[in-house]
């Protein structure tokens, strides 16, 4: 069975046409309209003298005032004109109703007109009803009720007349013009000249929309729920706060401002820093007692308020009492307590504090922290240290901004709450440790910080106002200065720390040490014995440091032996003696060994480490081959260049016949081939063992080495003399040859071993060797020593 249009409608086979944008007209569907273009207008004239019909269509782009027909879809409404008003300003107003479905075929000016013409044919709609299509149809009306009632957009009250519609092209088509699809949709179904594939598209496309539709209501609804809730928890608060005022009551959240008012009052802090404190405050008390925001406004107004903004200490610098309290903490070091003496009377007469900032440099256990200490307990002044190994991030410094989740200030200000005073000592440890990564440069912020001029107005990112540190006393220490950046270095007072001397270590441990021990152990004085002897076997046998801290661990493990010997033995007593010293700290770390091998194509040099002076050997041998250098001992590239360079000066001196060298391979190592060495203080070793090899001249023993050697045979100054010359007498090697450059450095060796010494400054290569080198035997040329031949027994 077929079913068709109505056909008593003749329509025409050309008729103008108008562009709409914005909008897809649909067969059956009313349109009001106002018109302002000219070609619009002029369109609607003719098909109002023509017999009322237009063509309505679409516009590709909305955006063109102008459109030319390939800016038009290809299939259109025929829409008679039921209404038309023109207006004064020559514009119109009228209402178009929907027609029937038209193809172009042709679009465009038409000659003599100022509209376009189009040429239309119209697609057959007719179509076969079968169970199938009157399915899709019932389908289709029962998800465009379901959409009509999820959507807000859409005004038609009622869909109960789609049930009154069989005809599938009609409906499909009513359905479309009441639903709020895409343009480019809208077009796909108009264009869509099978009834019962439109139904199928509109199908898919109004499941689409009730599915997003209803996502959207879902939303609305806990957004809805939200809201009420805050409404709900907003409305009963106030009533809280009314029934309180009637009461002459105050809530918890309020008594909070009040304190907090009183608090920003109290802590007497700057104009700008109270001034934003009161805003913040002023937030606070409108906002929700527990919402996020307020918690981030009393964290930032309880860091503002913990700070010492007025609160300090009053310095009482007295030299005598500074100078004794250095001395009783502290053991030797003279030279840094002179400057910390210094610095205080410098102070004490200025009555400021500005100044440079003092860092200490020296291997570990020294006293570099401890001192620091010391001169906050001789000034009455609190202490904070604060530890910047492995810092990486500038914000460690400065702070995070408020803007991140749980942000904080940064350790400066943190330390500044801890030490309760604006005015403290403050310890920054370990300076030469910190790193740089993607998050910034720490030693960058640490800039402002360590600045006199600058740290008056130091700002950090969490708090946002100034905050004058200006008053506090920095220290800082350090290992070593390869890890300061130069600008951070210019900024401090550099003050070295050199390790100690054997003599000062037992003194130190006698006056320090022990007696902390038997204290923190509960040991009574008198109870545990150890003589100046056992404390001599304790230092040179189980330590090999510049500092005490290794040694006062040993101490520590004696005590607590002792401690079990006494509890369980119940003796009164404990001595400790060079005997039995291996039953409290086992077998000796460090044994006697001769430090000084010197011989044929061996020499000794010494090294400065972190943690002090140290002997190495140098060690050189040859081996049949082309002249060849090789270098062992993993060493670093300063070390391997210096090794060349003495390798070159010993060649050019011609110490043995070119023969010699140029069937030989030389070999040079460094023992404990473990632990990395690097430098250029090892040249004259490296060729006074070459020189040794070539000459067969042996090294007298008893002698150390250090200095820099140039291809030209000068010797250049050198670092860390004092810790260089300790270890030397150390391992009882009483003569060392040095670097003339470095006479200005013996002032800071003790006395007591300048005495014991024998110290050879030199300028020149053949300085060292003439000290160096044992005499050649009498009646028999210089050259190398000829190799042994081993004669295997069988």
């Amino acid at each position: 069975m077929e079913e068709k249009l109505p056909a008593e409608i003749v329509y025409p086979p050309s008729l103008p046409a108008i562009a709409i944008r914005d909008v897809v007209m649909f067969p059956y569907m009313a349109l009001p309209l106002s018109v302002d273009r000219p070609k619009s207008v002029a369109a609607i004239e003719a098909g109002l003298a023509a017999g009322k019909f237009i063509l309505a269509l679409a516009q590709k782009k909305p955006a063109i005032n102008d459109p030319a027909p390939e800016d038009l879809y290809d299939y259109g409404v025929v829409s008679s004109i039921s209404q038309s008003l023109k207006m004064p300003d020559g514009t119109m107003r009228v209402f178009l109703e929907g027609r029937r479905r038209a193809r172009v075929r042709k679009l465009a000016l038409d000659k003599g007109q100022a509209f376009l013409e189009a040429e239309v044919e119209y697609p057959d709609e007719a179509v076969e009803k079968s169970a199938e299509l009157i399915a899709l149809m019932r389908h289709a009306g029962e998800i465009f009720e379901a959409y009509v009632k999820l959507s807000t957009r859409i005004t038609l009250d009622s869909t109960a007349f789609l049930q009154q519609l069989d005809n599938p092209a009609k409906l499909a088509d009513t359905i479309a013009a009441n639903s709020m699809f895409s343009l480019a949709d809208r077009q796909d179904v108009l264009e869509t000249e099978n009834p019962r594939e439109r139904l199928e598209k509109l199908i898919k496309f109004l499941a689409k929309e009730v599915e997003i539709l209803d996502i959207e209501q879902k939303i609305h609804g806990r957004v809805k729920t939200q809201i009420e809730k805050s409404q709900k928890e907003y409305y009963l608060n106030e009533q809280m706060k009314a029934i309180q005022k009637e009461l002459h009551q105050k809530d918890d959240f309020s008594k909070e401002i009040d304190e907090m008012k009183k608090r920003i009052k109290t802590v007497k802090m700057s104009k700008e820093a109270e001034a934003a404190a009161e805003k913040e405050l002023a937030r606070l008390s409108k906002m929700m007692p527990f919402s996020p925001e307020s918690t981030v406004s009393r964290t930032y107004l309880d860091w503002l308020t913990a700070l010492p903004w007025s609160t300090e200490t009053k310095d009482e610098i007295d030299l005598v009492a500074a100078k004794k309290i250095l001395d009783e903490d502290h053991f030797g070091l003279k030279k840094p307590k002179e400057r910390v003496l210094e610095y205080l009377a410098v102070c004490k007469l200025t009555e400021k504090l500005k100044g440079p900032i003092l860092c200490f440099v020296g291997p570990p256990g020294v006293g570099k922290t401890s001192i620091a200490r010391s001169i906050a307990r001789s000034m009455g002044r609190n202490f904070v240290r604060m530890s910047l190994g492995g810092v990486r991030d500038e914000s460690e410094i400065r702070g995070h901004r408020r803007t991140y989740v749980a942000s904080m200030p940064g350790r400066i200000l943190q330390s500044m709450k801890k030490a309760k005073s604006r005015n403290p000592v403050f310890l920054m440890d370990e300076i030469d440790k910190m790193g740089s990564d993607w998050r910034g440069d720490p030693a960058a912020a640490l800039l402002e910080v360590l600045d006199p001029e600058q740290n008056n107005e130091f700002t950090d990112h969490f708090l946002d106002v100034p905050y004058d540190i200006s008053k506090v006393m920095f220290v800082t220490t350090a290992n070593t200065l390869w890890g300061i950046p130069v600008s951070l270095r210019d900024r401090m007072e550099i003050i070295d720390f050199s390790g100690y001397t054997h003599d000062e270590k037992i003194e130190i441990a006698k006056k320090f040490l022990i007696p902390r021990q038997l204290r923190e152990h509960g040991i009574k004085e008198g109870s545990l014995k150890i003589d100046e002897k056992g404390i001599d076997a304790v230092i040179r046998g189980y330590t090999r440091e510049a500092g005490v801290r290794n040694l006062e661990r040993e101490f520590a493990s004696m005590c607590r032996r002792a401690a079990r010997m006494i509890v369980e033995q119940k003796l009164s007593t404990v001595t400790v003696t060079t005997g039995n010293l291996g039953d409290y700290l086992g077998i000796p770390k460090f044994l006697a060994a001769r430090a000084s091998y010197n011989a044929v194509g061996i020499a000794t040099g010494l090294a400065w480490t972190e943690n002090g002076g140290e002997v190495l050997a140098v060690e050189a041998v040859t081996v049949p081959g082309k002249g060849a250098l090789t270098l062992t001992g993993k060493l670093g590239d300063v070390m391997k260049e210096s090794a060349q360079a003495a390798f070159s000066y010993i060649r050019s001196r011609e110490l043995a016949p070119n023969s010699f060298v140029n069937s030989h391979n030389f070999h040079l190592h460094i023992p404990e081939g473990a632990i990395p060495k690097d430098g250029p203080s090892a040249g004259i070793t490296l060729a006074t063992a070459l020189a040794s090899l070539f000459t067969g001249r042996a090294v007298k023993r008893n002698l150390s080495m250090t200095g820099e050697l140039t291809l030209t045979g000068r010797v250049l100054a050198i670092g860390g003399l004092k810790e260089k010359v300790i270890a030397s007498f150390r391992d009882e090697i009483n003569t060392v040859v040095f670097p003339r450059a470095n006479l200005k450095d013996l002032e800071e060796i003790p006395s007591e071993i300048r005495a014991k010494m024998k110290l050879h400054p030199v300028e020149s290569m053949d300085e060292v060797l003439a000290l160096a080198l044992e005499p050649a035997a009498s009646g028999k040329r210089s050259g190398p020593r000829p190799r042994k031949k081993i004669k295997s027994r069988g």
